[in-house]
């Protein structure tokens, strides 16, 4: 099972979060954000996403300079295939409109429990 093999990169990824990744987590972590409680790099399938509130079926990716659209297109079908909405961030949106990242994400968790 590919999650079982991702665990030791999910741990390192977890010890070596950027700043835009802590800023997120920081808002996310302990269900402080609508009450839905998130994970932080998460292994699924393949992959292994930034954040997943895993009840709701999210996945959060804070996404740097090397990530483009076209290149992350095959990736989000592949984690959405499992059933997960992905929604993406710029890291510098992350760090300079929290805020409305916060927004965006609750739109989502609003979403979602509208649907399940």
């Amino acid at each position: 099972m590919a999650e079982k093999r991702l665990t030791g990169v999910a741990r390192k990824l977890r010890r070596d979060m950027n700043e835009a990744e802590r800023q997120l987590w920081h808002n996310l972590r302990a269900s402080q954000l609508c009450g839905a409680k998130f994970t932080r790099q998460f292994p699924i399938g393949d992959h292994i996403v930034d954040f997943a509130c895993r009840s709701l079926r999210i996945a959060i990716e804070c996404d740097g300079g090397q990530h483009t659209p076209e290149t992350d297109a095959p990736r989000t079908g592949l984690i959405a295939a499992h059933g997960y909405r992905v929604i993406r961030f710029w890291n510098h949106e992350i760090l300079t409109n929290t805020d409305g990242v916060l927004q965006s994400i609750a739109e989502e968790i609003g979403l979602a429990r509208n649907q399940t």
